[in-house]
């Protein structure tokens, strides 16, 4: 059976695929700085016998790996860029390996590494049994910053997908069903005049004012926005010493809300607050507009089949060593926040490493925190998306717990579900266009007529280094 086949391609080559999710590991790199990682991804693809466009949308570890040249055309998107102050060792104390480094607090060492995984086995059993259609790997960076794939998007290169496949690290095994939400990344910056402070205060105009008011009339809007919206903000550049007017300074804003409409709304009334501000302290401003990213479209068809092949492929099956593992690094945790985790999405998870299974459709059309640039495919192609269990219970995020696990072999236990659930759904698309066909269907009624415009204006480039000529 060719499943069958797969799988046990995939069972041979795990030490291998583990090496290099462990390489990335040892290597982080922040976003639109992972030339590690993506060297690496396309070095280990080539060698596979895919063909490589580097560069993509101007942007060094941006890439797309392909093989095949028929229909149906199925990507994978990845993703393999670090968090900052993440630096952690696979330990269950907290351990910095840089002090303030980076570090995989998003597991997309294991992201990254699940669909190079995924992508090879299958394109040898299309080889083995001459199977027609296109299989292609994007290589995403700067995932964290929620641009890497709208900058790809604008290029183009998601356009003819019949479908795209992704999965994320996570605590439990389980279908994305749920939406995340939209999000914009925008700096202002206020330009005043600067003056001493005690001397002549009356002859400077305060940026830092203006960031102050900007900040308080933000505030003031919380009251006003949708339920669920986010709204926060950090101060990048409040001035150079305490006796000087700041004539420079500057605020850091993420908006989040439910829909990309929502957002939108509510970046047009932060303008205008940030106007007021400026007009009030007899400053300028501008903007720099950072991401602006899609709500994700779930797409149950291929939620519901990557389920089945999550079954297929079978659970974890964790070791009592694993387990002490867990338990020594969830004691590390707020137990009120692990016990809330414990019973979420309508589930109650009783372990701390879940290895069951669980098909979360009925979550469709709700929207829960965070954001991702996946969202702005999910508006282009139907995508479907899964999570595994690569960190216990109550572990979140972006935290150093989640560095620690991700390294560990949890995460590379969930790496490998992720890698086989993939694969098999691959082969399913492939063998069986009605599928496609069917989640075709359900992205047609989901987005209703509504088109995909990149949110980064025209004007915005991708914050990457020139490449130097030599």
């Amino acid at each position: 059976m060719a499943k069958n086949s797969i799988l046990d391609w995939l069972d041979e080559k795990q030490s291998f695929f583990s090496e290099i999710a462990n390489d990335i590991w040892d290597h982080p790199q922040l976003a639109y700085e992972e030339t590690y990682a993506a060297t690496l991804q396309m070095d280990t693809l080539r060698q596979a016998g895919f063909t490589i466009k580097s560069d993509i949308a101007g942007i060094p570890t941006a890439f797309v790996a392909e093989f095949g040249n028929s229909q149906p055309i199925i990507g994978v998107l990845d993703e393999y860029d670090a968090l900052p102050g993440q630096s952690q060792k696979k330990s269950t104390t907290r351990q910095e390996i840089n002090p303030n480094g980076p570090g995989h607090g998003c597991g997309h060492n294991l992201l990254g590494t699940a669909g190079v995984e995924a992508v090879i086995a299958l394109k040898t059993e299309m080889e083995n049994n001459q199977l027609s259609g296109t299989i292609r790997y994007y290589g995403c960076p700067a995932e964290e910053v929620l641009s890497g794939k709208t900058f790809m998007a604008k290029e183009g290169v998601f356009d003819d997908l019949d479908c795209a496949l992704t999965w994320h690290p996570g605590t439990s095994n389980i279908t994305a069903s749920f939406s995340m939400q939209a999000m914009v990344s925008i700096k202002f910056h206020f330009k005043g005049i600067t003056a001493h402070a005690a001397g002549a205060p009356h002859a400077g105009r305060s940026a830092l004012d203006a960031v102050e008011l900007m900040n308080v009339g933000a505030n003031y809007m919380r009251e006003h926005t949708l339920d669920g919206s986010r709204i926060h903000y950090v101060i990048s550049n409040g001035g150079l010493a305490p006796n000087v007017v700041p004539d420079n300074a500057s605020v850091w804003y993420y908006l989040r809300a439910a829909s990309k409409a929502q957002v939108e709304q509510m970046l047009r009334r932060i303008r205008k607050i940030a106007q007021g501000a400026a007009l009030m302290t007899e400053t300028e401003v501008s903007e720099e507009m950072l991401a602006n990213a899609y709500d994700t479209l779930p797409n149950n068809t291929l939620n519901d089949l990557m389920y089945e092949n999550m079954i297929t492929a079978g659970s974890q099956k964790f070791s009592l060593e694993e387990d002490s593992f867990a338990n020594d690094l969830v004691a590390t945790v707020d137990q009120e926040i692990v016990q809330s985790a414990k019973q979420s999405m309508g589930v109650t998870f009783k372990e701390h490493l879940p290895e069951d299974f669980y098909n979360l459709q009925h979550l469709k059309g709700t929207s829960i925190g965070g954001s991702t640039d996946v969202g702005d495919v999910s508006w282009i192609t139907p995508v479907g998306q899964i999570m595994t269990t690569c960190a216990p219970i109550g572990v979140q995020p972006h935290s150093w717990q989640a560095t620690a696990s991700y390294g560990s072999s949890i995460g590379l236990k969930g790496m490998h579900l992720a890698a086989k659930s993939i694969a098999l759904t691959l082969y399913d698309l492939i063998t069986n266009e009605s599928v496609i066909d069917k989640a075709r269907n359900e992205f047609e009624k989901d987005t209703n007529g509504k088109g995909y415009t990149a949110g980064i204006p025209d004007s915005v480039q991708p914050p990457v280094l020139p490449v130097p000529n030599v």
